[in-house]
């Protein structure tokens, strides 16, 4: 009797074990770095994966505190997986800063650098910290070994897959319409560009990948298919966002990592907010650049001003000339708030807005 009552205990044990796994969640942190990027998977398993390090120079030690809170909150000792997206200061910038705050064990970047200047000795001091550890150069159609959910390359150094993922492939009718820039190619275009999936959850992180590479990624056929949820590519600018991406992926949500002055601008956000399916767009900061007319709702904004205006204008504020002065940003020094998602294998995710505490939750849909 007492042997069948022990086994019957390790039993039940075990089963309230698995259920407990099966309950876990792919947990995302879009980190506020000022108009920068980082955003940090963390699998069930509590391996974790990490997109850009934000920005450098007096502000590295500042984005770099925001990302270390990410990781405490999500209780890692270690960054098991670091892709640079690209090499410009925003994404890089606060990578030397952040090795020396947590143990980095894998880096992920698109290879040579084609924009050489500045970030010539942030790229040394790069070049330094990976050699103490695993370094790999991503190609479209590369798996990183990650214990919990898939992440594929999808585009590294202005390539992009060939081969739809699975449940994609069909023709993208907005090509149709699509009319290329031509722009030269810079390192916004040797973005390293992911594709998550955890169960039926599926996200997209395209970095900065600029609007001629969307149609080489996206057309004639939609290699991407539909996502759940979008880290919108850029920032929010118009030099990328085109709805050969946009509309054809078809998110339910999408979240922008802008900044007050950065992004958001009107005609991304025509597009962006037009995206069949979508239901919600969260944006790390309110955009001068897009004014009342084209933001969000307050609850769906993560950060304030520390000194905001008296009120907000409803026109868009003109985004500066490439190279022009512009009078300074409104500085966010203070508190910094991230989105927080959670996502079930099931395809039912939440988004949660640490400044106010209002969540909301996408339930799973049949495709």
């Amino acid at each position: 009797m007492r042997a069948s009552f022990i086994a019957a205990l390790i039993l039940l044990t075990a089963s309230l074990a698995a259920q407990s796994r099966t309950a876990k969640t792919l947990d995302a942190y879009v980190v506020d770095v000022e108009g920068g990027n980082a955003v940090l998977f963390v699998a069930p398993s509590g391996e974790s994966l990490l997109i850009d390090t934000g920005n450098g120079g007096a502000a590295a030690a500042r984005d770099a505190d925001r990302i270390m809170a990410a990781a405490k909150d999500a209780g890692l000792t270690q960054i098991d997986h670091l892709i640079t997206s690209h090499y410009h200061g925003d994404h890089i910038g606060g990578l030397s800063e952040l090795s020396t705050r947590i143990p980095i064990r894998h880096f992920i970047d698109h290879g040579a650098n084609v924009q050489p200047g500045a970030i010539d000795s942030v790229l040394q001091r790069y070049a330094e910290i990976y050699s103490k550890a695993k370094h790999t150069v991503a190609r479209p159609g590369d798996t990183i070994p990650i214990s919990g959910f898939d992440a594929r390359i999808v585009a590294s150094a202005a390539q992009t897959i060939k081969t739809a993922l699975p449940r994609a492939g069909q023709a993208n009718p907005y090509c149709e319409s699509f009319k290329k820039r031509d722009a030269a190619i810079t390192e916004d275009d040797q973005s390293v560009g992911t594709h998550i999936t955890f169960g039926r959850f599926r996200v997209l992180h395209l970095a900065d990948l600029q609007w001629d590479r969307e149609f080489d990624l996206m057309c004639p056929v939609n290699r991407i298919g539909d996502v759940d949820l979008w880290l919108v590519s850029r920032h929010g600018q118009p030099t990328s966002n085109s709805e050969a991406l946009v509309h054809a992926i078809r998110p339910r949500v999408a979240i922008m990592n802008n900044g007050t002055r950065k992004g958001g601008q009107p005609d991304a956000m025509r597009i962006i907010q037009a995206a069949p399916r979508l239901e919600d767009l969260w944006q790390i900061h309110f955009s001068q650049l897009s004014g009342q007319e084209y933001t969000v709702p307050g609850v769906f904004i993560a950060n304030t001003f520390d000194e905001p205006l008296t009120a907000m204008p409803i026109a868009a504020e003109a985004a500066p000339q490439p190279g022009a002065q512009a009078p300074p940003a409104p500085q966010h020094n203070g508190t910094a708030y991230w989105f927080k998602v959670s996502a079930q294998t099931d395809g039912t995710f939440s988004v949660t807005n640490t400044r106010n505490g209002f969540a909301k939750t996408y339930r799973a849909v049949s495709n």
